[in-house]
């Protein structure tokens, strides 16, 4: 997230890149798989000397099974939002994991974040509201991003309310 100062009406005055977090990079993932990979062969070829041979397909489908839900995580990591909040004007941009964009517009006087909060977990849902629509903000972050995001753009919505 950053933050501008602002230069004009139109200057933005708040700008964040939300991006989903992923713990298990593309070096974990290789290591992983040849892991995994290594201890289903090693493991294959024990029950095949055992004369189980069928059990050694199963070993590989585990293993597609790892990479195929792997490469899932990795594929919707590729979401984006970009919010920018300047005095005229709220933007908010989705891009999904298959590059399909959607934009919305708010004024930001006539708008409101709405934020639940959970006791145990933190935020929970972050969304904006104003001119009978609702559009959700990071839905994909974890509850300490939520709370950092809701902060600072709850901060930027109230001053472009000043303006």
């Amino acid at each position: 997230m950053t933050t501008r100062p602002a230069q004009g009406a139109d200057a933005p005055l708040f700008e964040a890149l939300l991006v989903p977090y992923r713990s298990l990079g593309r070096r974990g993932f290789h290591v992983t798989m040849a892991l995994f990979g290594g201890a289903s062969l090693v493991s294959g070829l024990a029950f095949l000397a055992n004369g189980a041979w069928p059990i050694v397909g199963f070993f590989g489908l585990d293993v597609l099974l790892l990479w195929i839900a792997l490469r899932a995580s990795f594929r919707s990591a590729q979401a984006r939002e970009e919010v920018s909040v300047s005095r005229t004007d709220l933007s908010i941009r989705k891009i999904s994991p298959r590059g399909a964009v959607s934009e919305t517009h708010y004024y930001p006087g006539w708008t409101r974040f709405l934020v639940r909060r959970h006791p145990e977990f933190g935020v929970t849902h972050m969304s904006v509201t104003g001119e009978g629509r609702a559009t959700e903000l990071g839905a994909f972050l974890n509850p300490d991003d939520r709370d950092s995001f809701a902060k600072a753009f709850g901060q930027a919505l109230a001053d472009a309310r000043r303006g």
